[in-house]
């Protein structure tokens, strides 16, 4: 290199240029010359090692070279090349100089570290994508993972790029580093709370990426879709995005919907309410209407004859519905319920099926269905429950019973 110096200096001085102009042309051009051959080399190699990992791709049945590919791996590898030739060859340019050639040698350094790390960035993104073809590791947060490697390793990368560009001992900086890491922990405590955060959801299966869930305080009601270290990011049933502090999962109350995904059924609790004042003891005659009600028919018939054994038994004057045992509207119609959810196609048999009368309020008697529909998709869920709802208002009469209506207040004016 110094005799190309050496040939140009002599020919510059030749054409009338001083000893220190031809030096210092003589130096700029061959650094321009050493950095059109860098990006030569650049182009060439990446041509090279694209066209190699698009060869091997091609003769291989795995997907991992396509997404190492994708992920820009070949041209991360391919910035080493031109990056090497300069340092071998530029800091001799200045050779004369030996602080200037220090510092070009140590920015060169300083360059390949971070050439590496991108590398290895591209790999593990590669192995993230490649893990996420896996049914197994699809619901995994692996970008948390993936986050906490590249923290320590730009951490160490910057690290070694101060050693290289101050030729300070590394451990110098370590201890410059526990001197502040007071102030580190205040800065990074997001990120600290998050690798935590991320650690104990994977550990105790919190959450997963797919899994419905809800948070009320952070208007969040949907499907996890990324869990980093940072945040998490939920889709809403309306399409749009809510992204909370990984940590929150921790801090916070949320419903997972997971465990009723992987049941069996889907619960459908809802209620109906019953006037009270419709509520009353059967005559005879309206016994017999009911009794033509097919669904609870060989009920009423085994029942009546329990009641009349019973009153005979006990003689009770039956002039008076309220003496001894009589049939309700509403019991009937709540075993009537029943029956029509046991036969009901799209109930779970396997699970609870009930309707129950809880406690009296202002506005009637709640008759609550607890089932468990078979189709647990939102939609037909729906429709499912609107079906039986439908069904069982539409019956309410044949029981002579009504469902509460909270009547509008009609004023006249004269």
């Amino acid at each position: 290199m110094n005799r190309i110096i050496e040939f140009f200096v002599s020919l510059l001085t030749q054409h009338g240029f001083n000893a220190f102009w031809a030096a210092l042309v003589s130096q700029v051009l061959l650094v321009i010359v050493l950095l059109v051959l860098s990006g030569l080399i650049y182009w060439i190699s990446k041509n090279i090692i694209i066209s190699l990992f698009n060869k091997i791709s091609r003769n291989t049945k795995t997907h991992f070279d396509d997404i190492l590919i994708k992920n820009k791996a070949a041209t991360r590898l391919s910035y080493l090349f031109p990056n090497l030739f300069l340092y071998q060859f530029l800091p001799e340019i200045f050779s004369e100089y030996e602080t200037i050639a220090a510092l070009l040698k140590n920015i060169l350094e300083a360059f390949t570290i971070i050439i590496v790390i991108n590398l290895v960035r591209a790999l593990l993104k590669t192995i993230r994508d490649y893990s996420k073809t896996f049914p197994s590791f699809k619901d995994k947060p692996i970008d948390s993972y993936i986050q906490v490697v590249m923290i320590f390793l730009w951490f160490i990368g910057g690290i070694l790029i101060l050693s290289v560009l101050t030729g300070k001992d590394i451990g110098t900086f370590l201890t410059t580093l526990g001197a502040l890491s007071a102030v580190l922990l205040f800065v990074f405590k997001d990120t600290i709370l998050g690798l935590v955060a991320s650690v104990q959801i994977t550990v105790n299966d919190t959450v997963r990426i797919g899994d419905w869930i809800t948070m009320p305080g952070n208007n969040a009601d949907g499907d996890v879709i990324s869990i980093s270290l940072s945040a998490v990011q939920i889709q809403n049933f309306d399409k749009t995005i809510t992204t909370i502090p990984t940590y929150k999962l921790l801090s916070d109350a949320f419903i997972n919907w997971r465990g009723m995904s992987d049941s069996e059924g889907r619960r459908i609790k809802r209620s109906l309410l019953i006037k009270i004042s419709s509520i009353r003891f059967l005559e005879p005659k309206e016994l017999l209407e009911i009794e033509k009600i097919e669904r609870i028919k060989a009920f009423i018939k085994k029942r009546k004859v329990e009641i009349e054994a019973s009153n005979e038994k006990e003689k009770n004057d039956k002039k008076l519905l309220i003496n001894g045992r009589n049939f309700t509207n509403l019991g009937l119609f709540r075993n009537y319920t029943e029956a029509y959810l046991e036969e009901h196609p799209m109930i779970n048999p396997n699970m609870t099926i009930m309707c129950r009368q809880l406690s009296p309020t202002s506005q009637g008697i709640p008759l609550e269905i607890y089932v468990f529909s078979i189709d647990k998709d939102w939609k037909n869920y729906e429709h499912i429950a609107a079906d039986i709802f439908d069904h069982l208002l539409a019956a309410t009469k044949y029981f002579d019973l009504e469902c509460f209506e909270l009547s509008p207040n009609i004023t006249s004016k004269v």
